[in-house]
């Protein structure tokens, strides 16, 4: 009898649109129309629409006031189960850096060449703040918190200068590389091996903030993470 495992069978059509649409939100970071997100991806309006309307039904993607789409709320819950471990360890140390930098603070993870947010805490006593929401997702060379995971591999003649200072001062700065405008700082979380099991990561818009004192909360949070996992 022949048994068939699924190795060599076509992917979803349909699974793979929705998780791109997920994967297009979580990269530009604001509210999309679905004209935009369909052309971003080479679909049909009414497809994209049907699509978009089955990823709100299980709350992965929401509407806001002007019938923009962006990730929603069931993304978190998804993300919770991600590194259980690591996040339960992280969330305290985040929730610390809210309350002495009053930024948004999140704890990204590698997957293959991607920084990928899983854990985010905004601040609630501030005018206001940046949202950076779990599923977020950028090339891990760009950005702070993907220069951050960078940051324990072995030099080589091709690292970026800005990840060379990075390894000199122990946290990592970035400016308008994810989203224009926007600052973020991070430090890698190491594990057993020295490798970077994850980055912790403030964002904020940078007006006159002590950078360095920044980095130097974000490294210290991210090696109090590191000691609660060994």
């Amino acid at each position: 009898m022949v048994t068939d495992d699924g190795g060599g069978a076509p992917q979803s059509q349909t699974l793979d649109r929705g998780i791109r649409i997920l994967e297009h939100l979580a990269a530009v970071g604001t509210p999309q129309p679905i004209m935009e997100i369909g052309q971003a991806l080479g679909l049909h309006r009414s497809i994209t629409y049907r699509l978009l309307r089955t990823l709100e039904d299980h709350q992965l993607v929401e509407r806001d006031a002007v019938g923009h789409y962006w990730l929603g709320l069931g993304m978190a819950g998804l993300a919770r189960g991600v590194r259980t471990d690591l996040q339960t360890a992280a969330l305290p140390r985040l929730t610390a850096l809210v309350s002495e930098l009053g930024m948004t603070a999140f704890l990204v993870v590698r997957a293959g060449d991607e920084a990928v947010t899983v854990a985010s805490v905004e601040p609630h006593d501030t005018a206001a703040h940046v949202v950076y929401r779990p599923g977020t997702r950028h090339p891990v060379g760009r950005g702070a918190p993907g220069l951050a995971l960078l940051m324990p591999e072995p030099a080589s003649p091709g690292d970026r200068e800005v990840l060379r200072e990075a390894r000199r001062m122990g946290w990592a700065s970035s400016h308008g590389e994810v989203i224009p405008g926007l600052r973020s700082i991070a430090a890698p979380v190491l594990g057993p091996d020295g490798g970077a099991r994850a980055a912790l990561a403030v964002v904020f818009v940078d007006e006159g903030a002590d950078v360095e004192r920044i980095g130097r909360a974000v490294a210290g949070a991210a090696e109090k993470v590191a000691a609660a996992l060994r």
